[in-house]
């Protein structure tokens, strides 16, 4: 293996960031577009948990975390700093965003999305679960000139974005009527850019055998 595999799946909010910090670092890998219905016996035996994203590199290790993958993304290259270091006096606040995007407001938003899958309460309560985060977030942007940390973009945007669009798009309408203007206008950013147009565009899912993709 000369260069990383990157096992993905499009729609996949962990699997989104994790192309987007490869995309832009400029690291080269061969992307492998996988249907979660049928995942491939070679990605199953670099990560038997199954989910995605998953990176193989060249000597052999497997980083089946997403958030390990922007971080060794951006080890490799980050022009514009967006990963934080140690003597970065806004770190904590960064990995305590992150912390709640993963391990809380995702447990909401999959009841929020999923809320057939959930009888016991009702959608507007879920909903009103992620408003929690949602109203952390949009103070954030407006204290931060429209980011959630610091006076520029950084990992913490790009991790948490995936999922706050998906949040979006369970109901469009009641999200752009909310007072979150500046998460809005946020999000429409992440969403236009040129960077997240190049990581959603379509592959064919692969199969063993196939030419190699080229990614980004």
């Amino acid at each position: 293996m000369t260069q990383a595999i990157l096992y993905s799946f499009r729609r996949c909010p962990y699997a989104m960031r994790a192309r987007l910090t490869i995309a832009y670092s400029g690291v080269s890998v061969e992307l492998r577009e996988i249907i979660l219905k049928d995942k491939p016996a070679e990605m199953l035996s670099a990560s038997p948990k199954g989910t995605v994203p998953v990176l193989v590199l060249p000597d052999g290790k497997v980083i089946d975390e997403s958030r390990n993958i922007m971080r060794w993304a951006l080890q490799q290259n980050d022009p514009d700093g967006w990963l934080f270091s140690a003597d970065n006096d806004w770190v904590w606040e960064l990995e305590g965003l992150m912390q709640e995007n993963d391990f809380v407001f995702k447990q909401h938003l999959d009841r929020y999305k999923y809320h057939d899958r959930h009888p016991e309460r009702p959608m507007e309560y879920h909903r009103d679960q992620c408003e929690v985060t949602l109203a952390r977030l949009d103070r954030q942007l407006q204290r931060n000139n429209g980011y959630l940390v610091t006076d520029h973009l950084t990992y913490a945007d790009i991790a948490i974005f995936p999922f706050i669009r998906q949040c979006a798009h369970v109901d469009k309408e009641w999200f752009y009527n909310t007072d979150y203007n500046a998460l809005q206008t946020w999000l429409d950013s992440r969403i236009n850019s040129d960077l997240f147009q190049q990581i959603m565009h379509k592959y064919p899912q692969w199969k063993a055998g196939d030419t190699a993709v080229v990614f980004p």
